[in-house]
């Protein structure tokens, strides 16, 4: 029996701003607050280090609890992300830490980010790999589109 592709999500979106300003806003504790949370949740960071082997711990809270599906609390999830590399305004790789007591969510995930420049702007691409395999692919693009979504809403005039 021939071995699995590892999986691999991926998202991408073009934004209307340079890419020193969307790094800016994948840097800054405020900005990945406002932007990184996608639809329906919020984000909270309570320690942030922005160099490579520092990084952030952020508490996403689901907005309405009666559809909560927290993967840390019945209301949150918890992350502990190290930056591993940082390149300015062209990449952030990321190992993302999964808090949950169940096997299926726990877990460490490493997220690409790719910032180019573009004609219209900066093309952003995300990739995530040892995704949490209680996380489904069609769960975590939604999430990725609704992240970037958010990104360009925050760094777009």
């Amino acid at each position: 029996m021939a071995d699995e592709e590892p999986r691999v999500d991926r998202g991408s979106r073009t934004v209307r701003a340079s890419a020193p300003a969307v790094y800016r806003a994948m840097t800054e504790p405020g900005a990945l607050e406002a932007w990184l949370p996608p639809e329906g949740m919020t984000g909270r960071i309570d320690r942030f280090e922005p160099w490579s082997g520092g990084g952030f711990r952020m508490v996403l809270t689901y907005l309405d609890p009666a559809t909560a599906q927290g993967k840390t609390s019945e209301s949150s999830d918890v992350t502990e992300v190290e930056f591993v590399e940082l390149v300015p305004d062209e990449r952030i790789v990321q190992r993302v830490v999964f808090e949950s007591g169940d096997p299926a969510f726990a877990g460490t995930m490493t997220m690409i980010w790719r910032l180019t420049g573009t004609g219209e702007g900066t093309e952003v691409s995300v990739e995530a790999t040892g995704v949490p395999t209680g996380i489904s692919r069609a769960d975590h693009q939604v999430g990725l589109a609704s992240s970037l979504a958010n990104l360009a809403a925050h760094v777009e005039p």
